[in-house]
């Protein structure tokens, strides 16, 4: 990370470990998509993933309205969702997908919130990648009601840590978190110093101004519910 060169030797992830229900309630909300070259959402996006592939998302990635989205807290959640009460666009037998919140959809209160300001708060919308709202509804729609609840993250290859900064700032980008799929807190401890709270920066970007020069790195997440699931690695 620039000047600043640290191993990360072991995490312990402080995770919820409350188990997600597959019979949790659906609740309603209404989907768009964003037309890509390739059908999916590749931008960076509100989150800070960047290259959405690179980060394992792919098409399977959505922007949130605001109240969803939840100033950042959200970001790599898991939604399924299913085209729900429209009978000309949405796929016979109510397939679902599912979906981890990647990115921000901006209200726009110079339009209608049927119409145009489908993010505007405090309406719940998620906008899709092409691909991804082609498996659930027909792709000449503008906008459809859906059903979505949140769900188990299912990850493969472990969490990953992307680290940046100097000399004298340090910042995190956590990604692939299962279970939730939420950080709502972290911190960092080197050899040299005790726990350090770090904070959000944006999206799962988190960040600490102190000097970690040379030193191995601890990491402490915590999950939604505030519950301790000790990993090492």
């Amino acid at each position: 990370m620039g000047a600043l060169k640290v191993t990360v030797l072991y995490l312990i992830l402080l995770l919820t470990t409350k188990v997600i229900s597959k019979e949790e309630e659906w609740m309603s909300a209404t989907a768009t998509y964003t037309k890509e070259a390739d059908e999916s959402i590749i931008r960076g996006g509100a989150c800070g993933y960047g290259d959405i592939h690179k980060a394992s998302y792919g098409k399977y990635s959505a922007g949130l309205s605001t109240k969803l989205f939840n100033k950042g807290s959200t970001c790599g959640g898991c939604f399924e969702l299913r085209c729900v009460d429209h009978i000309l666009w949405c796929l016979q037998g109510s397939p679902s997908v599912i979906l981890t919140a990647t990115d921000f959809c901006p209200p726009n209160y110079g339009l209608s919130a049927d119409y145009g300001g489908w993010c505007n708060f405090p309406k719940e919308h998620f906008e899709m990648s092409e691909a991804a709202f082609a498996e659930i509804a027909e792709r000449k729609a503008d906008t459809v009601p859906v059903q979505y609840k949140r769900v188990k993250c299912e990850r493969r290859g472990g969490i990953r840590f992307t680290m940046s900064g100097s000399a004298h700032f340090c910042q995190v980008l956590i990604t692939n978190v299962g279970l939730d799929g939420e950080v709502v807190g972290v911190k960092v401890k080197g050899p040299k110093t005790g726990w350090i709270p770090m904070a959000r920066n944006w999206g799962q970007n988190w960040q600490c101004n102190i000097n970690l020069i040379g030193q191995p790195l601890s990491f402490e997440m915590l999950g939604p519910q505030n519950i301790l699931l000790p990993h090492e690695e």
